[in-house]
């Protein structure tokens, strides 16, 4: 998720284990602790290729977290004001704050790395979008409320009452999910497709429309779904890739750091004489946010590319077309990247 929602859930957290103890000094807590785990983003993993893939591992893992409170607790206890708690009270509050974090990421598409070292799988519910306004804005309202010294008879209940509205809305979106997931695989049983690949993710800002991609050996199915859609109303079409291009450097560890990472679930595009590798779980044909330069036709043959990220990000002007796709079918999403 987003740094802000990520601070605002660690404040929340933090008030909800150490507000009785430490009053609004938990807030604080909460949301050091929350951010902690994304500075990995400030770390060079190598290069583009390996800052996309390391990002969300080590600091997101829940193997590291554990034995890491107890460390963090002995540091904070350093300050007269913490030592109205043990150390094992802090530990599990720190604890609790860093992998409420890593789980909330782990409900985005991304991948999260939440059992680093033993395994480096990212896993990634894709249930909510990185930035949904409706689980982050309780958390915030709470956190503003929290601050307010004259709220504090009622500032537990609606810390409380913000958490639980926002878990709510994280089932709602998983329960989205599996009713768009039951509808597509519908439609693409209908339609004769037996996908490799498959993932169904939120449009932006919202539980209520979704895009999903099916991959095949030649190409993939970009696919639009509302939850209010019946299944003859799901938009779908199909866009050839040439991944027979990675032939030319399949034996590179990063294009196959970049198959591992995005399960699958990316496209092969020849653009301006180079070997582009997207990965389609993010962003929409054309505007693919993580898209790397993986070869280039010298005119004499292939050569591998410095795999270098393109920036790509999707156009914002149409944004207004996914709130109206919501309830209309009608409206045409594909036409986004008409520009391109």
């Amino acid at each position: 998720m987003d740094s802000v929602t990520q601070i605002a859930l660690g404040s929340s957290v933090g008030y909800a284990l150490l507000g009785g103890k430490i009053g609004r000094r938990a807030l604080i807590v909460g949301a050091a602790f929350g951010t902690l785990p994304d500075l990995d983003v400030l770390i060079d993993f190598g290069g583009a290729v390996e800052n996309f893939v390391f990002h969300r591992s080590f600091s997101h893992s829940l193997l590291i977290q554990a034995p890491l409170s107890p460390f963090f607790a002995w540091c904070l206890l350093q300050f007269r004001w913490a030592k109205s708690l043990s150390i094992l009270q802090w530990s599990f509050a720190i604890f609790a704050i860093l992998s409420t974090h890593a789980l909330l990421d782990s409900f985005t598409v991304y991948g999260t790395q939440l059992l680093w070292p033993l395994t480096h799988h990212p896993f990634g519910l894709s249930s909510i979008f990185i930035i949904d306004p409706v689980y982050s804005l309780p958390l915030l309202f709470a956190l503003l409320l929290t601050s307010f010294k004259w709220l504090n008879a009622h500032a537990h209940k609606i810390n409380v009452s913000a958490l639980i509205l926002s878990s709510i809305y994280l089932a709602w979106g998983l329960a989205a999910k599996w009713h768009i997931d039951n509808k597509v695989h519908l439609v693409l049983t209908k339609n004769g497709i037996s996908p490799l690949a498959y993932v169904s993710t939120p449009a932006p800002f919202n539980t209520l429309l979704w895009r999903a991609v099916a991959t095949t050996n030649t190409g993939h199915y970009e696919i639009y779904a509302s939850v209010f859609d019946n299944p003859d109303d799901v938009n779908l079409r199909f866009v050839p890739t040439r991944n027979d291009l990675l032939l030319h450097i399949e034996n590179d560890i990063r294009v196959n750091m970049l198959k591992t990472f995005t399960k699958g679930l990316y496209g092969v595009y020849f653009h301006q004489d180079q070997i582009v590798i997207s990965d389609l779980r993010m962003g929409l044909e054309g505007y693919y946010v993580f898209s790397f330069v993986a070869g280039t036709n010298t005119g004499k043959g292939f050569v591998k590319g410095d795999f270098n990220q393109l920036a790509n990000r999707p156009p914002i002007d149409g944004v207004h077309l996914i709130f109206d796709r919501i309830s209309d079918p009608a409206v045409d999403l594909f036409r986004l990247n008409e520009s391109k």
